[in-house]
């Protein structure tokens, strides 16, 4: 019995080692190969460039935007935007930044300009969001390793992160048609500008007083414990991992789409006030308690009450 264990493991220690000989590949197929071999390598490569590209688009739409503003309306920050270098862009990036920003008549185009807000929007939620997705990707990837060890079958990650993307893919759909409505209704000639009054004042209301509410804080429990929930709905179907990542992207909209209101009152471009959020967000998640959540929720309400005074 020992000679056969000490033979199916000499076997199997060979079998390995010939599975993971990469050596008759070139460098770029033995990088390629070793991250294919790695599913928690391959989704940190792919989600930090998605993050990294969405961010250097965000930026440069941004520097677009303080570039092409019609002056006495600046937007907060757009003075330190225009001293940054406007790198060249492709054609169509271009395009796509002058639809995003400038004002479309409600009767025609609404099409095309919808569809690029949503992108926008998309890409907004890429930057800010994904981030803080970053432990309960981890956890799945640690539960995936541990599996993988016993012999069984594994879902890859980012078919979990394709259903999260998925959701707020959805809710840039909402966002991208709330925007078209609030510049139907609102004076300014440029798409994106902070809305100000009563339609800043109500955003930042809404925003800080579901900091208080109940939803919110069920919603940032469960995003808090990933893993109890991933535990228990593992399965080895593509379909439900793809499933449970949507479960978790509900999770995550539910903690902070009243937070993405905020751009409404400060430019819905401005990418110092989206990282601000993106920050929060991350700390909000990684935080024991609900110190952070109470206190951005008591700035919002203050800040909403002064602006209703100053534009009484």
């Amino acid at each position: 019995m020992r000679l056969d264990q000490r033979g199916d493991s000499a076997h199997s220690i060979a079998m390995t080692a010939e599975d993971h000989d990469f050596s008759h590949l070139d460098r770029f197929g033995r990088a390629a190969a070793s991250v294919s071999r790695n599913p928690r390598l391959a989704v940190n490569i792919v989600l930090g460039a998605a993050v990294v590209l969405a961010w250097l688009l965000l930026g440069a739409m941004a520097i677009r935007g303080a570039e092409s503003r019609v002056p006495g309306i600046d937007a907060p920050g757009d003075t330190m935007l225009r001293y940054l270098p406007g790198l060249p862009l492709p054609d169509f990036l271009e395009r796509f930044f002058s639809l995003c920003l400038a004002p479309a008549p409600l009767d025609r185009g609404v099409g095309a300009q919808a569809g690029v807000l949503i992108v926008m929007w998309f890409l907004m939620a890429v930057a800010t969001m994904l981030p803080s997705a970053a432990p309960m990707i981890r956890t799945y990837c640690e539960i995936a390793d541990t599996a993988r060890i016993k012999g069984e079958a594994v879902v890859h990650p980012l078919i979990l992160v394709a259903g999260y993307l998925s959701v707020w893919l959805a809710a840039s759909a909402v966002f991208a048609a709330l925007t078209l409505i609030v510049h139907a209704f609102a004076s300014s000639v440029q798409m994106l500008d902070p809305v100000v009054g009563a339609t800043g004042a109500a955003a930042l209301l809404v925003a800080g007083l579901y900091q208080f509410s109940g939803l919110k804080e069920a919603c940032l429990t469960k995003c808090k414990s990933p893993f109890s929930i991933l535990f228990s709905n593992w399965s080895a179907r593509p379909g439900r991992i793809f499933r449970l990542g949507i479960e978790q992207g509900v999770w995550c909209l539910g903690c902070c789409w009243a937070l993405m209101l905020v751009m409404f009152a400060v430019g819905v471009m401005n990418v110092f006030w989206l990282a601000l959020i993106g920050l929060f967000t991350l700390i909000e998640k990684q935080t024991a308690g609900r110190l952070p959540t109470r206190v951005a929720g008591a700035i919002l309400l203050v800040w909403a009450t002064a602006l209703l005074v100053v534009s009484a």
